[in-house]
């Protein structure tokens, strides 16, 4: 049968021999006995009972095992916990653990001086024991180890633990007003919410409490170990004089058995109340430290590796002294290198470790960000491949390959034009065809071919068809008929005078030529604002004078915009910015500007177009379209526009082809030349069917140059 019967939904003992249930009165006495506050009641009158009712030698045995149990299970939770307001009722238990203390003095009294003749058992076994082992026979010794152990106990731990709670608590409280708007202005600001706010007043008023608690708890400790130091004097004194007087006893035996007794009793009370000082010394040294005791020393002894190893070479010297043991010293010194190294080694590994996990979390960032950036961030340049020309892009194939050609054509272009490319990204699309390419710019596609990755595009220099087995196609940046042939046909094609390229420099030049047309839109502000800071410190003064009293650099980026359209390097960056300079005095359109500016470029505007035989071939506009665009244009000053009829634009963009065609046969590539006033209107018609063609006024013609007329219009 069971040994308990559940009543009322408690347990209460049942009679094991007969099985019968206890009486209700009894399991009513149980029920209210295990609620832990009437528990603790109980516990503190029992304590006061101790006080005035004599006990016996077995029961008080029991009681001071209790005492030792306690306060070493209070000094264990001292150790381990993580913060001292995790054991917030230290305050309380210190003053039960006190009061039993001090009970169990009285009791233990009462027995010696009233069996202290008797025995050394007289006030139990643990008394005895204790008396017995620290004595060792000699009273003498015994008075002097309790002596040593009251004045570790009251003027060290007591004192040094009494004076860091009373800071604390003065501390704390001082910084209550403080920490409290600290709390209200987190609130306001929305980075906690009303719950929060809460739970932090309350720790902070429970972290207030407990410290204030704990500067009067020590007061219990002090009076404790004064209390015991007082009632070993009155037990011996006092034994001895009762074993003496009124039991007739000898005064060696008298003070062999008072005194052990005495010296035992305050010993079992002494110690647990040095163990109990010590966990509040811990508790109220703990503040500012994470964690639990252990963990938090060795993580902060731990932490200076080169500490270990001082301590360890001063042991190592030390063992070498004459008349220093050797063993003890150097084994030391072995023990803390080791100890050093070890650290070292972990703090290494933690430092990679934290270095690691913030590479994570930083990768781990960007990816939970990945959607909103992805759809709000945009390539300037973008080149999309089908898979069949993934080995374009894989590096191991050889320096040839397509990010190298990105890499010199970006100098090539910053060399020649002054303009640095922005960066190229390549990513794989698999919607393309295997052999497809698609070029973009700001997102949108700008051009776009196929290439081979295996076989070379060969080409006709005079624009004919290839005669050799391939595929025939259209070369993607000029428009020239080409076909694809495979790599065992190249030295044929060599032989044959025919211009031979591979697919990398294909999709390459394509890109070179998509990047020309282009530069306008990829010229950004803050890359203009770069090339402006960049400029020598000489040219310096000039832009602090021209920017921003006189024109912003909005305007400084748009013409150097027009400049690239146009296919005007703008490296000469000084040059470009004196001219600048000198037509901000009469006008503020960017476009009229940028004709006074190429007048300042002209060396280098003849010079770009120059033929190889050192001339500047020319087909200059006739007097009669001079006077039709002329005559064409209205408005003034920046109003300027051009209105010609439409039969009439027609007849000029014939006549402008079919001169230009003309040169072409005759291996010239010579400029379109115009009066001043018309040239930007010229220019703007003549880019919408010849964008290469360049257009250049009469004042941009250096006085030095050599000039070749190969036709008019």
């Amino acid at each position: 049968m069971s040994d308990v019967t559940v009543v009322g939904g408690a347990k209460a003992p049942a009679a094991r021999s007969t099985g019968v249930p206890l009486p209700a009165g009894l399991v009513k006495a149980w029920d209210v006995v295990r609620r832990g506050d009437i528990g603790l009641a109980v516990g503190v009158l029992v304590i006061l009972c101790v006080l005035i009712v004599p006990l016996p030698a077995l029961l008080l045995d029991l009681l001071l095992a209790i005492s030792i149990i306690l306060s070493v299970l209070i000094l264990m939770t001292a150790l381990f916990i993580e913060k001292p307001l995790e054991f917030s009722a230290f305050p309380t238990v210190l003053l039960v653990a006190t009061m039993l203390r001090l009970a169990l003095n009285l009791a233990s009294t009462r027995l010696i001086l009233a069996h202290g003749h008797e025995g050394t058992d007289a006030a139990g076994h643990v008394i005895e024991a204790f008396g017995a082992f620290v004595m060792g026979g000699n009273f003498v010794i015994g008075i002097i180890v309790f002596a040593i152990l009251v004045i570790v106990n009251f003027v060290v731990i007591t004192k040094g633990s009494g004076r860091i709670a009373e800071v604390a608590a003065r501390f704390t409280l001082d910084a209550m007003p403080g920490k409290q708007m600290a709390i209200d202005a987190d609130l306001s600001a929305g980075l906690i919410d009303e719950a929060t706010a809460k739970t932090r007043r309350k720790e902070l008023e429970d972290e207030s409490t407990f410290f204030g608690a704990m500067d009067g708890a020590s007061k219990f400790v002090r009076g404790d170990a004064i209390a015991g130091l007082l009632i070993v004097f009155v037990n011996v004194l006092g034994g001895m004089i009762i074993g003496i007087a009124q039991n007739g006893i000898g005064f060696s035996e008298a003070a062999h058995s008072y005194t052990l007794l005495s010296v035992g009793d305050g010993l079992v009370s002494q110690i647990p109340a040095l163990v109990v000082s010590t966990a509040a010394g811990l508790l109220v040294s703990k503040a500012g430290v994470s964690g639990s005791a252990d963990r938090a020393l060795v993580r902060q002894l731990s932490g200076y590796p080169k500490a270990l190893g001082l301590s360890a070479a001063v042991m190592g010297v030390m063992a070498l002294l004459p008349g220093i043991p050797l063993i003890p010293f150097a084994g030391l010194a072995a023990g803390a290198g080791w100890l050093a190294w070890r650290a070292d080694k972990a703090n290494r590994a933690a430092e990679l470790e934290r270095a690691a996990k913030i590479a994570r979390e930083a990768t781990g960032g960007a990816a939970a960000e990945e959607p909103v950036a992805a759809a709000l961030r945009m390539d300037d340049v973008k080149i999309e491949l089908g898979y069949a020309l993934l080995p374009l892009v894989d590096a191991s194939e050889g320096p040839d390959k397509l990010t190298e050609q990105i890499k010199a054509l970006r100098r090539t272009i910053a060399g020649d034009m002054g303009f640095l490319m922005p960066q190229v990204r390549l990513l794989d699309n698999l919607q393309l065809a295997p052999n497809a390419y698609a070029v973009k710019v700001k997102e949108v596609e700008a051009g776009s071919g196929s290439v081979y990755p295996s076989q070379f595009m060969v080409m006709d220099p005079s624009g004919g068809q290839v005669d050799l087995p391939g595929v025939h196609t259209v070369e993607p940046t000029f428009g020239l008929p080409a076909t694809w042939v495979d790599a065992s046909l190249r030295e044929e094609a060599n032989i044959r005078g025919h211009t031979v390229v591979d697919a990398t420099t294909v999709l390459s030049t394509h890109l070179s030529e998509i990047i020309k047309a282009n530069m306008p839109d990829l010229l950004s502000y803050g890359e203009v604002a770069k090339l402006l800071k960049e400029l020598p410190q000489e040219q310096r003064k000039l832009v602090d004078d021209l920017i921003p009293s006189q024109i912003s650099t909005t305007v400084v980026q748009r013409v150097l915009q027009l400049l690239l359209a146009e296919r005007v390097s703008i490296r000469d960056l000084g040059t470009i910015l004196e001219g600048v300079a000198e037509a901000v005095g009469y006008t503020r359109s960017p476009a009229q500007i940028v004709e006074h500016v190429r007048a300042r470029l002209s060396r280098q505007l003849c010079a770009q177009h120059q033929s190889f035989g050192g001339y500047l071939p020319l087909i200059a506009l006739s007097p009669a379209w001079e006077q039709a665009f002329a005559e064409s244009i209205v408005g003034t000053g920046e109003e300027k526009s051009l209105a010609m009829a439409p039969s009439k634009l027609h007849e000029f963009i014939a006549a402008v082809r079919d001169r230009f065609e003309d040169a072409a046969r005759m291996g010239e590539a010579p400029v379109l030349l115009t009066s001043a006033a018309a040239r930007p209107f010229v220019r703007s018609i003549v880019e919408r069917f010849r964008a290469q063609t360049p257009v250049m006024s009469q004042n941009e013609v250096h006085p030095r140059a050599r000039l070749k007329t190969v036709g008019s219009v």
